[in-house]
């Protein structure tokens, strides 16, 4: 006799779950997508970016923090809260800089790919974004925190994966910033290396290896090709050991 295998169910459909598994990791795990910008497969989740909050019963939950758990019934691809995503994508663009026909990033950034794919035409909200460093000191990398969507991706990858602990943010509310560890706060005084998880995985134009912008020509990049939804089924990594492994990948395209 087989033994009996723990599921829930996302808008209506079955899907299979381990214990220690994630709403998230589940979902990831059979394809079902929740939309999401701070989660990455391997990495410690954190909540930051609430676009993957969904409903169980009359309770709103984030799916990358909340466990799994028998017989959940779960709704997430509803308009309420597709247009409560949308609303904080804005908010996530008028806190930025994000200009995107003048990025580097453009084409290949995953908060651009999730205002298509939520059908955000406009910002709705008025700018007001606070002036924030640049660091331009390291060789190969430059950090624009005026770009930064405080996902703490990056001080997840460089404390988890590269083990460096590179990365961090301080302040709270609007105060909150990246900040790097390092004697003097710049780069060029940290062991960030281009190679490093921390350098590839930053979701905006944030963190970006120099000159290496504009290789891709407009139509040929990642989202030009693909919804974000397509290429996350695509990037479900389950292992830390094949996260090191993509970073040393992505460097080198």
């Amino acid at each position: 006799m087989s033994a009996i295998q723990n599921t829930i169910r996302i808008d209506n459909q079955e899907i299979p779950f381990t214990p220690g598994q994630t709403i998230m990791d589940a979902a990831l795990a059979a394809k079902v997508y929740i939309p999401h910008l701070c989660h990455y497969p391997g990495l410690p989740p954190s909540g930051n970016c609430r676009l993957c909050v969904v409903e169980i019963g009359n309770r709103s939950v984030a799916a990358c923090t909340t466990p799994a758990a028998a017989d959940q019934a779960i709704c997430s691809n509803t308009p309420e809260l597709n247009q409560a995503r949308k609303a904080l994508t804005q908010m996530l663009f008028v806190e930025g800089d994000h200009i995107c026909p003048s990025c580097e990033k453009t084409g290949n950034c995953k908060l651009q790919a999730m205002a298509y794919y939520l059908g955000m035409l406009d910002d709705h909200f008025p700018q007001f974004y606070q002036r924030r460093e640049i660091d331009a000191s390291h060789p190969d990398i430059l950090l624009d925190r005026k770009r930064c969507i405080l996902c703490d991706l990056c001080v997840r990858a460089s404390r988890e994966v590269d083990g460096k602990n590179v990365f961090a943010i301080a302040g709270r509310g609007t105060q909150a910033h990246l900040i790097v560890n390092s004697p003097s706060g710049k780069l060029a005084d940290s062991p960030l290396a281009k190679t490093d998880l921390a350098t590839t995985i930053c979701p905006v134009g944030a963190i970006l290896i120099k000159q290496r912008g504009y290789q891709v020509p407009i139509g040929k990049r990642i989202y030009d090709q693909h919804t974000i939804r397509e290429t996350t089924m695509q990037e479900h990594i389950p292992s830390c050991d094949k996260l090191k492994h993509k970073g040393h990948q992505d460097t080198e395209r």
